[in-house]
């Protein structure tokens, strides 16, 4: 049987009726010992987390792996051992992923393990994102409200106000040019279609949509085009860099003084941090830019879930109640100096803010921001069941018009028309619509 046949009219149909076989070996078991469980993940400090939870208890013993980033090579690992039948009984999977993997049978109904008493605990516009019909697929660890990191030194420097509007950034970013020949206020990232998402988001467009019982497509709204409008004359005013930010041209703008502001998720202070020590203290972080509404959307984000193949889904539970939860969790992870992540549970944000080493953001209580932040977050977002598709398309629309042989919304386009064919071959009802 396979897990794409539909017979329900919301979009995780074929996930929430296809078959849980799973031919895994059991997990191991010594006499009176704990039940071991596997864990798979490519977050930085999941060693350490592993570490503070085996060492609280004597009931469950997890088995970590760390594994490459989603679109290095993690998702592929995790799509062919849930084939194989050995997929690990906890695996990390990224916000746009959840409706794919959920669709494909991968990730399990957790509905009847996810209790009150943790949804209670979490921002309920996170755990939106991973619930589909009523039913839940994963549990988020956290939500990553898109931040503007800039160069405050520069900014000091040379008088430059922070942006508090998209039509200030752009004004800001003609100052610049003016200013400095080598210089640019910041990128469009030509590999950053999840980015590209979160401005969308941000602006109220409505990419996806099951409200009427089809997958609702409509990539280039009326709020996306207005994006894409504004990113394209940017480009066309030669305001902002434009490559990839995954690349070593990027790492050279950054590290070279080249570039003033940075946008991106909160996740990404732990990054910057530990990538370009020497600019310590020369960067502090401010609220995204806004339209004409005091809203954002999310770059990044992490959430658990539990696979198919797993023979103990309750201490799988246990476990991803742990981690996205309880302050130890958190601070083992943001102690290994490797990340900023913002917990979805809101109880946890003080541990956060004293677990994090503020000195390289000269002291700023960059948590105390990303909760004001988060509680920004626009509620209704809907990610589609084959995103890493949909970036791949786009980002090669990107790479053109970043090199002036196409426009973005050219690219916003053809991801549409890219992706439809997708959602067909999984026996999906589909609907491409004009907003």
């Amino acid at each position: 049987m396979r897990a794409m046949r539909l017979s329900r009219r919301t979009l995780l149909a074929a996930g929430l009726t296809a078959p849980l076989a799973a031919c895994s070996t059991p997990q191991r078991r010594g006499a009176g010992g704990p039940v071991e469980i596997t864990f798979w993940s490519a977050l930085r400090g999941s060693q350490q987390v592993v570490d503070a939870f085996n060492s609280t208890q004597n009931r469950i013993r997890v088995i970590f792996q760390q594994i490459p980033s989603g679109g290095q090579g993690g998702y592929a690992k995790l799509s062919n051992a849930a084939r194989a039948g050995n997929a690990p009984d906890v695996a990390t999977i990224e916000y746009p992923q959840v409706p794919g993997y959920a669709i494909d049978g991968v990730a399990r109904d957790i509905t009847d393990l996810v209790t009150d008493r943790i949804k209670q605990k979490l921002l309920p516009q996170a755990l939106k994102l991973t619930t589909f019909d009523h039913r839940v697929f994963s549990v988020p660890l956290d939500i990553e409200p898109m931040v503007l990191h800039y160069r405050a030194d520069l900014f000091e420097a040379n008088g430059f106000q922070i942006p508090e509007t998209w039509d200030d950034y752009r004004d800001l970013a003609r100052q610049v040019k003016a200013k400095f020949p080598d210089k640019k206020l910041g990128l469009f990232p030509t590999d950053g279609a999840m980015q590209f998402a979160c401005f969308a988001w941000q602006a109220g467009a409505q990419w996806f949509d099951t409200g009427n019982g089809k997958w609702q497509v409509s990539l280039a709204d009326t709020p996306t085009r207005k994006v894409a409008e504004y990113w394209q004359g940017l480009i066309d005013e030669d305001l902002v860099f434009r490559n990839a930010s995954d690349s070593k041209q990027h790492d050279a703008q950054v590290g070279q003084n080249l570039i003033l502001t940075r946008l991106s998720g909160a996740w990404d202070a732990g990054a910057q941090m530990r990538a370009r020590p020497a600019q310590k203290g020369k960067w502090r972080i401010a609220p995204m830019p806004v339209w004409d509404r005091p809203v954002v959307g999310t770059h990044g984000g992490s959430t658990f879930a539990v696979t198919k193949d797993s023979k103990e889904p309750e201490a799988a539970m246990e476990f991803i109640e742990w981690q996205t939860t309880h302050p130890d969790a958190l601070t083992a992870r943001l102690k290994s100096g490797t990340s900023s992540q913002y917990p979805v549970a809101p109880g946890l944000v003080a541990a956060g803010a004293k677990a994090f080493p503020g000195e390289y953001y000269g002291g700023q209580d960059i948590y105390g921001l990303f909760k004001q932040e988060a509680d920004k977050i626009r509620d209704g977002w809907v990610w589609g069941p084959r995103m890493t598709a949909t970036q791949r398309v786009m980002q090669d629309g990107f790479a053109k018009a970043g090199a002036g042989e196409g426009t973005l919304i050219e690219a916003v386009r053809e991801a549409q028309s890219g992706t439809m064919p997708d959602l067909k071959a999984l026996g999906l009802s589909t609907e491409e619509v004009e907003r």
